[in-house]
């Protein structure tokens, strides 16, 4: 399922504090990288996961190279990997944290299989949506003009 009410996808982006970013870039011009920056300057505690970048510092955080390292909760796991690698992340994601609430696959990201067992455990899904995007839907901060351009507008 990738048709959310806005009422679920408002209620998760404002319960959750911490967020993985399961194959977040160090080039700013990825969309992960500006994706986990974005989420950050919103004051989420974003924890990047990438094994060719463990060790580095990425939004004042130190990359890990699996969600095993990461070693304190983590309300979700936010995933930009592709469809065939989810199974493995989501089976990580439950076994690391216990107390997990979301698993989020961005857009083109989806896995019926690994949904289904996540949601078995209690954990919401989403499939195939930016939290970035839902963000500045949600809380007004797209100017519109015929399309989502993604800008934030200014506030007079």
């Amino acid at each position: 399922m990738t048709d959310y009410s806005d009422q679920l996808l408002k209620q998760i982006l404002q319960r959750t504090k911490s967020i993985a970013v399961v194959g977040v870039s160090m080039n700013p011009v990825r969309p992960s990288y500006y994706v986990a920056r974005y989420l950050g300057l919103k004051g989420f505690t974003v924890i990047p996961v990438n094994p060719g970048h463990a060790g580095k510092q990425l939004f004042g955080q130190t990359v890990v190279a699996s969600l095993r390292d990461i070693g304190r909760p983590a309300d979700m796991v936010d995933i930009f990997r592709r469809s065939e690698a989810v199974p493995a992340i989501v089976d990580e994601a439950l076994a690391a944290f216990p107390q997990l609430q979301t698993v989020w696959m961005q857009i083109g990201v989806e896995n019926e299989e690994a949904a289904a067992k996540a949601e078995a455990r209690g954990v919401t899904v989403i499939q195939n949506r930016c939290p970035k995007i839902e963000y500045q839907r949600l809380f007004g901060e797209l100017r519109m003009g015929g399309f989502a351009t993604g800008v934030i507008s200014s506030k007079l």
